[in-house]
């Protein structure tokens, strides 16, 4: 039994070493030089009516650009609604006729 603790608190220690260390190598929030801010959002804002041909930049970028991602997206959501669904459904119990 003690053994098995600390096997679990050397696990527990070094994915929380583990997650520090990614954390440690994120650029820092809200800098202007952060892989976020390259050219995907200037392409975005800059080529969208060409590329999807709607004047809604916000629709051309859910539904051309980004629909795979939208589409699994919302089968995630509903195979998550739908597990909670039956596990939450009562069940009856059979009756056994004697």
């Amino acid at each position: 039994m003690k053994i098995k603790n600390i096997l679990v608190l050397l696990i527990v220690l070094l994915t929380t070493f583990g997650i520090l260390l990614a954390v440690a190598e994120l650029p820092p929030y809200g800098m202007d030089d952060n892989p976020i801010h390259n050219q995907v959002s200037e392409r975005y804002i800059n080529e969208s009516l060409d590329d999807t041909g709607t004047l809604n930049m916000v629709t051309g970028i859910v539904f051309d650009y980004r629909a795979y991602d939208t589409m699994f997206e919302t089968i995630v959501l509903f195979t998550a609604t739908l597990a909670v669904v039956v596990t939450l459904k009562p069940f009856k119990k059979e009756e056994v006729d004697e």
